[in-house]
């Protein structure tokens, strides 16, 4: 596989033009301003040792509560035109109307698009169907379903609750951080019976209101996963995310040493299906259905030039974004079973065969002010692969020094 690394260059290019991994440099305080979780005049936060237990992140500093909007006010009680932005290209329908209607429950999203009651330029579309910049799409008057009464008392939904408090790493009023087991699903999909969303059902509160997914991670992928107790912080949250104004960190082991030690990944994706699997691959700008992805990167630590921890920084949020960026640049990830295509590469014995990649922070705005910070530990089977290499996972990550855009 062909690929250039580019040097950074001073003079900014167009957005189309940035298109392989070049090197950043530490920022200027003077130029990048507070980090997510800064206090005033204070240090940003940086990562904690390793700890062999899961920890809670750094409180959240709380300040004046906002008083909570309504979510039925914000559901529009006539029909509405909304244009797809930038920012929301190639995004699917029913994440479309999810993103900007927290409140709205999946089936009630899936009857609307179903009925044909949102069009797409005029068009009946699929829930499924990706949109594009520019378009206009059509929302029908919406209101929310009646919620159903909350039944915590059999014994399978009290299993389920244990286990959801068992990967719980950051919890208050409005806010749930999961520590997502690799393996489980945080949306359902065809034959799929147990995934996070379906195991939020337990917790619905004496009004009914069921905790709402705010973003997704892969099924195979480990760690910090977000969610919202209540409609008013799903807004805001979601909000976050749509301005970018959420920080997220990963964690991944890679074969090689990737070079420069510290870059910048630049590309468009699109989605390449086929009878059997369904992956991203790396597009021109132009292409139906690409959209532009961006990923910083930085070597961490090193196990002999053969195998290296890095840690990723993704600014945008494509599909397998992680993955397909670190394939491209040569360095796919350690048991990634889509993407990871060197031949003739024997895994290292006593390292297991599975994707190692971990969510491992993300900092995001508190609904109600300050931030949250959360860390999730290593996972099982990346812990394994950390000790019988030889990482310090108490290292400093350089990934700190990433821009944020």
């Amino acid at each position: 596989m062909s690929r250039r690394i580019k040097r950074m260059n001073p003079k900014p290019r167009e957005r189309d033009e940035r298109k392989e991994a070049r090197p950043f440099k530490a920022r200027s305080a003077k130029a990048a301003g507070p980090r997510p979780g800064a206090k005033p005049g204070g240090k940003p936060p940086r990562f904690a040792a390793e700890r062999n237990e899961r920890r809670a992140p750094k409180a959240v500093v709380q300040e004046t509560p906002v008083a909570a909007k309504p979510v039925e006010a914000l559901l529009p009680t006539k029909v509405q035109t909304v244009k797809v932005t930038a920012d929301e290209n190639n995004m699917r329908v029913d994440r479309f109307l999810e993103a900007h209607f927290p409140g709205l429950s999946f089936s009630h999203i899936q009857r609307v698009v179903r009925k044909g009651e949102l069009r797409v330029d005029g068009k009946r579309v699929d829930s499924k169907d990706r949109l594009e910049e520019g378009q206009s799409v059509r929302i029908p008057p919406l209101k929310l379903d009646t919620p159903k009464a909350p039944n915590p008392q059999s014994e399978a939904a009290q299993k389920t609750l244990a286990a959801l408090k068992e990967m719980t790493i950051y919890e208050d009023d409005d806010v749930l951080v999961l520590n997502k087991p690799a393996g489980l699903a945080v949306q359902g999909g065809s034959g799929m019976t147990r995934h996070i969303d379906q195991m939020l059902e337990v917790m619905r509160d004496s009004k009914g209101q069921k905790p709402r997914l705010v973003h997704r991670i892969d099924r195979e992928t480990s760690g910090c996963l977000l969610v919202a107790k209540t409609r008013f912080a799903a807004s805001h949250l979601t909000g976050a995310f749509r301005s970018r104004s959420a920080r997220k960190t990963y964690w991944a082991l890679v074969p090689g040493l990737p070079k420069p030690k510290q870059g910048r990944i630049s590309t468009f994706l699109a989605k390449e299906e086929s009878e059997d699997d369904t992956i991203m691959r790396i597009a021109q700008h132009g292409d139906e259905g690409a959209s532009h992805a961006v990923t910083y990167y930085a070597v961490v630590e090193t196990a002999g030039n053969k195998l290296t921890w890095v840690s990723l920084k993704p600014v945008t949020g494509r599909t397998h974004q992680l993955r397909a960026h670190m394939e491209h640049i040569g360095h796919p990830i350690v048991g990634d079973p889509k993407y990871f295509n060197i031949e003739n590469w024997q895994l290292p014995g006593g390292l297991q065969n599975r994707l190692h990649l971990l969510a491992r922070r993300i900092v995001i705005p508190h609904p109600r002010g300050g931030f949250i910070d959360a860390t999730a530990p290593l996972p099982q089977h990346m812990q394994q692969s950390w000790n019988l290499l030889g990482l310090d996972a108490s290292r400093f990550d350089p990934i700190e020094n990433a821009p944020e855009e």
